[in-house]
């Protein structure tokens, strides 16, 4: 307006301002113009940017100027600042009075705090992260504590809470478990996996111990069972720098959240179990996931269902099971000792003395040796017992095993019929069964070496002669002495019938009377059993 002629008063009542703005700028419009560093004619400063243009009126104090003397000089101090602060005692007060003694004309303390903060601020700039949808999975507790109270005894129980979030759609689970241990840690992070209905490519957790064995800012030393996790469900796991918030910004900022939408939501509610707590979450979570984000005209569920579900991989139909390490000898009696649960597991007797690799879980036994998988065994939690395989056994142990009267009665039936209802008969009897094992093994050992016929006719007269016990050495005897060819003795015949018999009268009788004719009285008489 001013280059189109238009006066100062025309200007300000054009533009609703006073006088003396309008002079100011046409001042300040003078001294551009005639500046002799870098003059410019009014048609150049219009065709240039508001920003640009800006800076030609407004320079700013000099003190914030790169090119001023002071600014220059305590620039190249600002890291050393930087570092002194960290250390113990160390304050800004205290660097600036030190400053001050080697620049005596530099800035104030203000104007010193100034440039130290924006060293720090620009020192730390912040990289927008581009994240792909079903990439990754960031994982983390939260600080604070939830809790339920025990009924039975009243104790107030705190439980840890865990925390996930897809970076991409920024959508959030939580669940509540009793510690950070590894079994609770797991756990949450399956029930995680099976609420998203699929796996992500990578897992970003926190350098906690249940996942992190050993930190690194390069080559971090993982948990071996968050390594069995991972190569369960197919990804990988990324763990964050230690001391690094940023790497996983997104479940930083979920937990904040939970603590407004989950932890205030439910302060005066009182829960009874961990179940009961778990469920309370899971519903704020649902609203937190459901409620749409600012400046967006959508929320996170919507945007997970609609473009990130879809690239997670598939879960696997069997749940994952932790598995425990050991390294066990094998004991003479072919089996490992599991001190976990104090119980025996055999191994094939030919690893007697051997070292194995023992991997347990919770509900099976896998053993090892030499990279090769030599026994699996259902884990059995009993104390002092044996889990037994029988073809883990030698020979001699396994025949030792098959004992029962049925086994010698089959391999008795093989050799001959007399020999199987020799023995089939003398198990019919009280004898203990031990005993009349070892009565069979004779008997089997002395029908292998003895003459098949011979054999038989021994066993025959031991079955004629009723003889159920000592049958080994009975028969031993008769095919040592030979008895087997003796002619058996024929049994007694009875007597033919007759009348000569006597009833049961002719004992019951208390008194004899005799019918006898005496042909005159001195003559004796001939019955001897007659009184004289």
């Amino acid at each position: 307006m001013h280059h189109q002629g238009l006066g100062i008063k025309a200007i300000a009542r054009a533009l609703d301002m006073s006088k003396n703005t309008v002079k100011s700028y046409l001042g300040k419009l003078e001294l551009i113009v005639s500046s002799a560093s870098c003059p410019m004619d009014i048609e150049q400063l219009i065709k240039l940017d508001n920003p640009i243009l800006e800076a030609k009126f407004f320079a700013g104090n000099p003190a914030y100027k790169t090119d001023d003397e002071r600014y220059r000089r305590i620039r190249d101090q600002l890291p050393y600042f930087v570092n002194e602060l960290k250390r113990p005692g160390v304050t800004r007060y205290l660097l600036w009075q030190e400053y001050k003694q080697g620049d005596a004309c530099g800035y104030g303390y203000s104007q010193f705090c100034f440039h130290f903060n924006q060293y720090l601020t620009a020192s730390k700039p912040s990289m927008v992260m581009t994240h792909h949808p079903g990439e990754k999975l960031y994982i983390d507790f939260a600080g604070k504590k939830l809790s339920y109270i025990d009924r039975s005894s009243g104790e107030i129980i705190e439980c840890q809470v865990f925390a996930a979030c897809l970076p991409y759609s920024n959508y959030g689970f939580a669940i509540a478990v009793r510690s950070q241990t590894i079994p609770d840690f797991l756990y949450a992070l399956e029930q995680c996996l099976i609420h998203l209905g699929g796996v992500p490519l990578a897992i970003v957790p926190d350098n906690l111990k249940s996942a992190v064995a050993q930190s690194s800012r390069y080559e971090p030393t993982l948990n071996q069972a968050l390594q069995d996790f991972a190569s369960h469900y197919g990804c990988s796991v990324v763990p964050a720098r230690a001391a690094k918030p940023k790497d996983k910004s997104s479940v930083e900022g979920l937990v904040k959240l939970i603590y407004n939408r989950v932890f205030a939501r439910l302060r005066n509610v009182r829960f009874f179990s961990l179940e009961s707590l778990n469920e309370a979450i899971t519903d704020k979570i649902r609203e937190h996931n459901q409620t749409r984000m600012q400046q967006k005209p959508f929320c996170r569920e919507e945007l997970f269902v609609a473009e990130e579900k879809k690239h997670l991989r598939p879960l696997v139909i069997q749940r994952f099971e932790i598995k425990h390490y050991c390294r066990l000898t094998v004991g003479k009696n072919n089996h490992v000792y599991l001190s976990v649960d104090k119980h025996y597991y055999s191994v094939p007797y030919q690893y007697i003395g051997r070292r194995v690799q023992v991997i347990y879980t919770r509900s099976m036994v896998y053993i090892f040796s030499s990279g090769n998988q030599i026994a699996v065994h259902p884990r059995d939690y009993r104390p002092s017992k044996y889990t037994t395989e029988r073809n883990h056994l030698c020979s001699q142990h396994q025949h030792y095993l098959d004992r029962s009267p049925q086994y010698y009665i089959n391999r008795a039936s093989k050799h001959s019929d007399i020999l199987k209802k020799l023995i089939q008969g003398m198990f019919e009897s009280d004898v203990y069964p031990e005993i009349l094992y070892r009565s069979s093994e004779g008997l089997l050992h002395l029908a292998k070496n003895a003459e098949k016929q011979s054999f038989e006719k021994a066993c025959i007269i031991a079955m004629n002669n009723g003889v159920s016990s000592r049958l080994y050495n009975f028969i031993k005897n008769c095919l040592e002495n030979k008895t087997y060819d003796t002619p058996e003795a024929q049994p007694p015949q009875p007597l033919p019938p007759h009348n000569n018999i006597r009833g049961r009268q002719h004992y019951q009788q208390l008194e004899l009377s005799f019918n006898h004719t005496k042909t005159n009285a001195n003559e004796p008489s001939t019955n001897s059993n007659e009184p004289s």
